[in-house]
């Protein structure tokens, strides 16, 4: 690994908020490696970061290293940052605003499309440390060693070679067969998700709901956090309740739902349902932080 070295930001993230950024349910790729630090896998690079003293440091791997350039773009490091949060509307909702607060600097990270899909077609009924062991599972057995016990994602086409059978003894069950499906359809068309990626929102959207196993929170969790698509706004059992017990929307359906926050937090709806996912994950309205 390189030596530790600061990775500079105007605002640098709290340690809860990057911290929650790392493992809080949009990426699998990332464990505690100490006190305050995590190791992840970004593409096939190996990197390690650690909050000291209100700063981030990072270090990568030797071979296969990652660019500060590009530490800081997967990071959401960048002005943009903040004009989104300027633009949600925490001033007026107290909600929001406990979370933002709270988590000060959590962001959506801009991940590989690849991985994001498969990861979340996974994620059915299943909690953030069984997503996180079927992908290790998976990358262990088919991709490639990057060192301390990290595995890179092998890949679609890779995946499209393993039969399914042999998917159902890396703890998927029923996932299995989306799992082939969607490896069968991208291997046949390996330039689908870069065209998916470029796509407005709502086209992109369609097409990913074509694929086998993706549904519409599949579908938009992959668009949020794979292809940064910060319109999306994914509702699964978390933002759920906060919409149905913080904002009076229960009885609403998700599809209802999606549109209110789609409408109430803007064009950067995306970013508002991490900090209420992480929120009411986290318990922060009803211990009252």
């Amino acid at each position: 690994m390189t030596k530790w070295r600061e990775l500079v930001a105007e605002q640098c993230p709290s340690r809860l908020g990057l911290e929650e950024t790392l493992l809080g349910g949009q990426s699998f790729s990332w464990t505690v490696s100490g006190s305050s630090s995590w190791r992840g896998v970004i593409g096939n690079s190996l990197v390690e970061l650690r909050f000291r003293k209100e700063k981030i440091e990072w270090r990568t791997s030797d071979e296969n290293p990652i660019s500060e350039k590009d530490l800081r773009h997967y990071l959401w490091l960048e002005p943009s940052y903040d004009h989104a949060v300027d633009s949600l509307p925490w001033r007026s909702d107290s909600v929001l605003d406990r979370c933002r607060v709270a988590l000060l600097g959590l962001r959506i990270l801009r991940q590989p499309m690849d991985e994001v899909l498969f990861t979340f077609l996974l994620s059915s009924v299943k909690s953030i440390p069984q997503i996180k062991e079927m992908r290790n599972l998976v990358a262990e057995r088919y991709g490639r060693a990057l060192g301390s016990n990290l595995w890179s994602f092998p890949g679609w086409e890779r995946l499209a070679r393993v039969p399914e059978d042999e998917l159902r003894q890396l703890k998927m069950g029923y996932r299995a067969k989306y799992v082939a499906g969607v490896a069968r359809t991208l291997s046949a068309n390996p330039s689908l998700l870069n065209e998916i990626v470029e796509l407005p929102y709502v086209k992109a959207r369609g097409k990913l709901l074509e694929l086998p196993g993706v549904g519409p929170k599949v579908a938009d969790c992959s668009l949020l956090f794979g292809a940064f698509k910060v319109e999306a706004f994914p509702v699964d059992t978390w933002i759920s309740k906060t919409l149905g017990v913080r904002y009076g929307l229960k009885g609403w359906s998700d599809g209802r739902k999606e549109l209110f926050a789609r409408i109430h937090f803007g064009p950067h709806a995306g970013l508002a349902q991490q900090f209420l996912f992480s929120g009411e994950r986290l318990g922060l309205h009803d211990r009252g932080l």
